[in-house]
């Protein structure tokens, strides 16, 4: 299986659940309005109501698949969404179906 298949894989495990989903819409509503440092865990968890152990969970597989990217500042990690990694999904799927 080459990489771009696996990649391909990946990403659409990743955001094949809601939540996940849910998730990268609220990074995007943090970068629309010109916050692009992004979302700790808390903003998330305030967001999309799940415990902090859930939302580690699903950032690891966003950070895994590459749709995401985090950043350690401190005793915080911040999550903000790779908009070039997202454009590649789609772009990628456009080819491929």
């Amino acid at each position: 299986m080459t990489n771009a298949v696996t990649s391909l894989d990946s990403a659409l495990h990743a955001i094949a659940n809601p939540t996940r989903r849910r998730i990268l819409g609220a990074l995007k509503q943090r970068s629309a309005v010109g916050k692009n440092n992004g979302l700790c865990a808390g903003d998330i968890e305030e967001r999309v109501h799940l415990s902090q152990p859930t939302i580690s969970h699903h950032m690891a597989i966003l950070t895994q698949a590459g749709l995401v990217e985090a950043a350690k500042q401190g005793q915080w990690r911040w999550y903000r969404r790779d908009e070039k990694a997202l454009r590649r999904l789609v772009k990628n799927l456009r080819s491929q179906l």
